[in-house]
């Protein structure tokens, strides 16, 4: 007797059956994340290939309909599957095999959707690199990467011209000495993979923003990123048919989720877009496309509350911000004037959507949420111990997280230090209320002490961003000879704001009105913010400026301290 044949890959397949039927569990408890939360479990894979067992099947379902959408012009799902088989066919008859690492530098253009699935059906790990990135940062990746191919543009190419030549080069554009990725036109548009792909293979190998050390490698599998990802999608919460813009560069893990594995699981259409960003211009093209859910950073969401929101009839469903926390007087305004809620949410590049605000839940200002489905959030204190304040670990042994890393490639030490215990250390501190809401504290580097008292730089930003005159802030820890630091904040004024003594003056006063005395902002300086090129606040050079203008004895011009401004 003949049994049915199951497929390794593709509609049908037990990889395929597993994801489709966890994301059910979670489909049918959409509106009740704690429901959710208590009736969801991990899958259990041994292979699987979402861009073979997840996208291709859903584009051969959805067919006209938008995956992939720009000023001018559009991709179906079938359009774009078609395009991303062309693709994997040319890169291998160039010589990309199973395993070949391939680092990956392009715009938000529809050519890296269709070079990043043609990898993943390959079986050909991605390194995705931010196109600001400098011929010395791409020298260190592919290095450290042991890439041994490279997929740009003819902007880019020139960034690689000092790397070792035995790289396979493939442009979009021509570029002599490259292959033009326009070779791929004569190729099949069918791709029959070359054998299983297994789930803890590697697929996505991404550098952290480094904050406050040189970048780490990590690596995510077929399984932790595609798979994990079903955390996220509750979190963001996109629906079939929605029209969703995440503003977020390529390179960063924020645009795999929020990008690519989210709204391309779900069947949403992807908003392109590579312009410099213009507040007005993004709030205009949120209008003129009909964008139905967005994603942005906190930075984003603080220069559009500087414009008039309420004269732009957004048709937003769902918002949502991510990459560092956002400040409630953010979330306050655009509630105000559309009538939605930005949810926050919390995770790493190490991790997918930790915890979140999902739709429908109620939401706690000031809060990220509560811990996502299949996330076991635990709360450490310096000894170890459970606390209601303290670093987020995640649970390790049967409660680890499919969504949690590999590890950190090329360095075992490290992997070991942050995996080998019976919970993850995510470096972040934050408290959680009676409800199991969890408010974000700060890094556990940058929480400091004044006078015997934690403070967390978070919440004293969050206060600041109050103030009309204020776009900006970061905090950190300014020397005091008495009370061993006091709270410097580096300040971004709102547009029109000129920094001068008089503004000062009022912000110093507004902290001591509103704030506790241990915790008021007692000096502050007017710059612009050093941040990462994804867009995170380098707090690790502001500290090290406010011990400088302290030990050197030199104070710069535009910053002040309240002793400047004696209260009578």
């Amino acid at each position: 007797m003949t049994g049915q044949v199951i497929p390794v890959h593709g509609e049908g397949s037990a990889g395929a059956r597993m994801f489709q039927a966890a994301r059910a569990v979670l489909l049918a408890h959409a509106h009740d994340p704690v429901a959710a939360h208590a009736a969801f479990r991990w899958p259990q894979l041994d292979t699987f290939n979402w861009a073979l067992d997840v996208f291709a099947p859903l584009a051969a379902r959805l067919g006209d309909a938008p995956a992939l959408f720009w000023e001018g012009g559009a991709w179906s799902y079938a359009a774009l599957d078609a395009r991303a088989n062309q693709v994997a066919n040319f890169l291998a008859s160039l010589g990309v095999r199973r395993g070949d690492r391939v680092l990956v530098m392009l715009g938000n253009t529809p050519e890296l959707w269709a070079v990043l699935i043609a990898c993943m059906k390959l079986g050909a790990p991605i390194l995705p690199a931010a196109t600001l990135l400098t011929p010395e940062d791409l020298r260190d990746r592919v290095e450290r990467g042991g890439v041994t191919t490279v997929v740009t543009d003819a902007g880019g190419a020139d960034r690689f011209a000092g790397l070792p030549g035995a790289l396979r080069r493939v442009s979009v554009g021509d570029v002599p000495g490259w292959q033009a990725l326009s070779g791929a036109d004569a190729q099949a548009s069918t791709f029959m993979p070359d054998g299983a792909t297994r789930a803890t293979d590697p697929l996505l190998l991404y550098f952290t923003s480094g904050t406050t050390s040189r970048p780490k490698l990590v690596v995510h599998s077929h399984a932790s990123y595609p798979v994990g990802h079903l955390s996220t999608a509750f979190y963001i919460g996109l629906r079939e048919g929605d029209r969703h813009w995440n503003i977020s560069s390529p390179g960063w893990a924020k645009h795999a989720w929020s990008s690519f594995f989210v709204p391309l699981t779900t069947g949403a259409g992807i908003y392109l877009d590579d312009a410099r960003f213009d507040a007005r211009a993004t709030l205009e093209k949120l209008v003129r496309h009909g964008i139905t859910t967005m994603c942005a950073p906190p930075t984003v969401w603080r220069m559009l509350i500087q414009q008039d929101l309420a004269a732009y009839p957004v048709a937003l469903r769902e918002a949502v911000g991510a990459g560092e926390p956002l400040n409630p007087e953010v979330i306050e305004r655009v509630q105000a004037a559309w009538g939605v809620t930005i949810r926050d949410g919390y995770g790493q590049t190490e991790t997918t959507a930790q915890v979140g605000n999902p739709p429908g839940a109620p939401v706690k200002a000031g809060s990220m949420g509560r811990p996502l489905p299949g996330y076991d959030v635990v709360l450490l204190d310096a000894a170890g111990q459970e606390a209601d304040e303290g670093e987020l670990n995640l649970r390790l042994g049967a409660q680890r997280p499919l969504g949690l890393m590999v590890g950190y490639d090329g360095d075992p030490e490290r992997t070991r230090e942050v995996l080998g215990g019976v919970a993850y250390p995510t470096g972040d501190v934050a408290r959680r209320d009676e409800d199991g809401y969890l408010f974000y504290v700060g890094r556990a580097d940058d929480v400091f002490k004044s006078s015997d008292y934690r403070l967390s730089p978070f919440e004293l930003e969050s206060f600041l961003v109050t103030h009309a005159y204020v776009a900006e802030a970061a905090v950190v820890p300014s020397p005091h000879a008495e009370r061993l630091s006091v709270p410097k904040a580096y300040v971004v004024l709102a547009a029109g704001v000129e920094p001068c003594a008089d503004v000062a003056r009022e912000l110093l006063a507004y902290a001591r009105e509103g704030l506790a005395p241990y915790k008021r902002v007692r000096r502050l300086e007017f710059m612009e913010l050093p941040k990462t090129i994804s867009g995170k606040i380098r707090r690790v050079e502001l500290r090290a400026h406010a011990a400088r203008s302290v030990e050197g004895g030199a104070r710069g011009a535009l910053e002040f301290w309240e002793e400047d401004f004696p209260v009578a």
